[in-house]
């Protein structure tokens, strides 16, 4: 994978979250775990690149970002959608999903990334908050919150943006 500027990914940031889907990961420990999302944003904030990312309480991957300092943000070919399809289908505290879905971690760098990925973006922790839900409307509620499972927004220092070859 070689590096670039974020402003050099030539996809849709909007498309290549909501509707290709990513992995968000990070470190655990016995290795990493990989969790797919399809909110979440990319731009500014405090002057910096930054990636904003949402993790349900429940989800396995709640401790471990709120534990480490780095995540990665990977995004894949359509042909890899069913590896996605496969980590957002199991849980962490059970299943090996990294080899469940046939991926190759990479840890040379501060957060794990996947070599099957098309796009690898690197993140420093730099705040997260649980999401207020006094301020989520009553349909916005009752659609996605029915099991009262709310997110914790993340948002990360986008450090490093490596692309395949």
């Amino acid at each position: 994978m070689k590096e670039i500027n974020i402003r050099e990914v030539k996809e849709s940031i909007v498309a290549l979250i909501a509707d290709d889907w990513g992995l968000l990961t990070a470190k655990s420990e016995n290795g990493c775990n990989p969790m797919t999302v399809s909110w979440g944003s990319i731009g500014e904030l405090w002057g910096k690149d930054t990636a904003t990312v949402y993790v349900r309480e429940s989800r396995f991957t709640k401790p471990l970002m709120d534990k480490e300092d780095y995540f990665s943000l990977c995004f894949f070919n359509d042909d890899k959608k069913d590896k996605l399809a496969y980590c957002g289908s199991k849980s962490g505290r059970d299943t090996d999903k990294v080899n469940g879905a046939g991926l190759t971690a990479i840890y040379d760098e501060k957060a794990p990334y996947f070599k099957e990925a098309k796009i690898a973006i690197i993140c420093k922790k730099a705040a997260s908050l649980p999401l207020d839900k006094s301020y989520i409307p009553e349909d916005i509620k009752s659609k996605w919150y029915s099991d009262n499972d709310f997110h914790t927004i993340y948002f990360g220092e986008i450090e490093k943006v490596l692309i395949s070859d």
